[in-house]
C-alpha cells in the first residue's frame, strides 16, 4: 500500500502461518491482490477519510519481527511487500497493520488489510492423438514390428523441438466393414509432450523455446506426416501394402494437467482461469489432474494427500 500525503503512519507486515511442513520450490508467484487494493473475492477495499493526508517524510515503515521469510521477502520504504525466490510454502494470508492520524488533533486509528498470495505453475499440457491402420492378422509379429517403427519415426520428427512421443495404447481388432467384410485394424493412441529445454538435444534461448510454441510445431509435423502417407498411397499403382494408414482417422485432443498440489479454479481465480494455482487449505490434488479436491482435514497449501 503506497502512502502519499500529512500526519504520521506506521505500517507492519505480518504473515499468517499455515500448519504443516514446508513444500518444494515454485518458480512463479501469483498475486491475488496488489498492495493498494484487492478484488472482493480475496480482500476488501478500505477508504481513507478525505482529510487523510500523509507526507513522505512523516511515514515510518517497519517489517514485523514475526515475518517468517526475512531472507526472501522485504518491506520497502513505501510499504510495498517484495518477494524474491518465492517458494510454495510462502503462499498464504498476509496482513498489513496500519496506524495513522488523519490530523494532529485526532486520535490514532488502526487498519488491517489482508491479502492472499498464491504460488502457481504452468499447466503440464500435451496433445493426445489416435490413428487407425489397416493391419496384418492380429497375432502377427508384423504388427509389433510396425508399431515400433512408427514410434521411432514420430519420435525423430519432434526430437529437435525438445518434445517426446509416448505410446498410450495399441490394440488390434477385427472390424466388420460394410462392403469389404472383416478386416484387421490397429488402433494407436499416443501423446506428444514437451520436455524441459535443458533436457533437449540443443540449448534453446529464444521465445521459440516456449512449451506451447514447440508443441504447436510438433503437432503440425505429426499432422503433415499422416497427410503425406495418404498422398503416397494415392500415387501407388501397385496393390496396397498389408499395413497402411486409414485416411481420415487421425484425431487430436488438447489435454491440460496440473502438477500434484495444484489445480484450476475459475471461480476462485477468475483473473487466471487457466493457471494451475496451489491448492488452498481444505483441498488437495494427489496426481496430474486439473482440480483441487475437497479435504477438510488438509491444513496446508499445496497438499498432495488428504491427511
Amino acid at each position: 500500500m503506497e502512502a502519499s500525503a500529512s500526519g504520521r503512519a506506521w505500517r507492519t507486515w505480518r504473515r499468517a502461518r499455515a500448519a504443516g511442513s514446508p513444500l518444494s520450490r515454485a518458480a512463479i508467484l501469483l498475486f491475488s491482490a496488489f498492495l493498494v487494493r484487492a478484488p472482493p473475492s480475496v480482500g476488501y477495499f478500505v477508504r481513507f477519510p478525505r482529510s487523510f493526508r500523509l507526507t513522505q517524510e512523516a511515514v515510518k515503515i517497519v517489517g514485523s519481527s514475526n515475518f517468517p521469510e526475512n531472507s526472501t521477502a522485504q518491506v520497502t520504504s513505501t510499504g510495498s511487500l517484495i518477494f524474491q525466490n518465492f517458494e510454495e510454502a510462502m503462499s498464504g494470508v498476509y496482513t498489513c497493520f496500519l496506524e495513522y492520524k488523519p490530523t494532529v488533533e485526532e486520535i490514532v486509528k488502526n487498519l488491517q488489510l489482508k491479502y492472499l498470495v498464491y504460488a502457481y505453475r504452468e499447466p503440464h499440457y500435451y496433445y493426445q492423438f489416435t490413428a487407425r491402420y489397416h493391419a496384418a492378422p492380429c497375432n502377427s509379429i508384423y504388427n509389433i514390428s510396425f508399431e515400433k517403427k512408427l514410434l521411432q519415426i514420430l519420435s525423430k520428427l519432434v526430437l529437435d523441438l525438445s518434445c517426446e512421443i509416448s505410446l498410450l495404447k495399441s490394440e488390434c481388432h477385427r472390424v466388420k466393414m460394410q462392403r469389404a467384410g472383416l478386416q484387421n485394424e490397429l488402433f494407436f493412441t499416443f501423446s506428444v509432450s514437451s520436455l524441459d529445454t535443458e533436457k533437449g538435444p540443443k540449448p534453446c534461448t529464444d521465445h521459440n523455446c516456449e512449451s506451447s510454441k514447440r508443441l504447436s510445431k510438433a503437432k503440425n509435423l505429426i499432422e503433415r506426416f499422416f497427410n503425406q502417407q495418404v498422398e503416397v498411397l494415392g500415387r501407388r499403382s501397385d496393390p496396397l501394402p498389408e499395413i497402411y494408414y486409414i485416411e481420415g482417422t487421425l484425431q487430436m485432443v488438447w489435454i491440460n494437467r496440473c502438477f500434484p498440489g495444484y489445480g484450476m479454479n475459475v471461480l476462485k481465480h477468475p483473473k487466471c482461469p487457466e493457471c494451475c494455482v496451489i491448492c488452498s487449505p481444505g483441498s488437495y490434488n494427489p496426481r496430474d489432474g486439473i482440480h483441487c479436491l475437497q479435504c477438510n482435514s488438509s491444513l496446508v497449501y499445496g497438499a498432495k494427500a488428504c491427511v
